[in-house]
């Protein structure tokens, strides 16, 4: 696979965990008043880099297997296997009828999840324009 197809992937698969983002807080804000209502979080990057990082890592002892049923002690994980998972926050507490979310928390996070999108749209662009500048010349 290509650096640009790679990269454009990668892009690709962060603008739609935004986009379930922007679904997840805006059902935390809906919910807001219910009683013990728990918060939900998606969690994507740390598989990511998880599964990103694996690529390049090879351990210094490798179990041997007889049959390939045996677990391994490590195996590589691709990236494309990463998925973004919804995550129940139900540790914490914010109002005192067991409901943990906090609208001004939320906000701050919609903000956030509205400029990472903006920049990973920006990316994706920048890189059509490279393949556009090399077709041009």
């Amino acid at each position: 696979m290509s650096n640009f197809s790679r990269t454009l992937d990668l892009l690709n698969r962060a603008m739609d965990t935004g986009i379930l983002r922007d679904a997840v807080y805006a059902d935390n804000l809906a919910n807001k008043d219910v009683p013990n209502w728990k918060r939900t979080e998606v969690n994507f990057e740390s598989e990511l880099k998880k599964a990103v990082l694996s690529e390049n890592y090879k351990p210094s002892f490798e179990m041997a297997r007889s049959d390939p049923r045996h677990i391994s002690n490590w195996t590589q994980l691709d990236y494309r296997d990463a998925r973004p998972r919804r995550v129940l926050d139900y540790l914490s507490s914010y109002n005192n009828n067991g409901n943990n979310v906090d609208p001004e928390e939320e906000f701050n996070k919609i903000l956030k999840n509205q400029l990472q999108y903006t920049l990973y749209a920006h990316a994706a662009a920048f890189e059509y324009g490279q393949v556009s500048l090399v077709l041009r010349a």
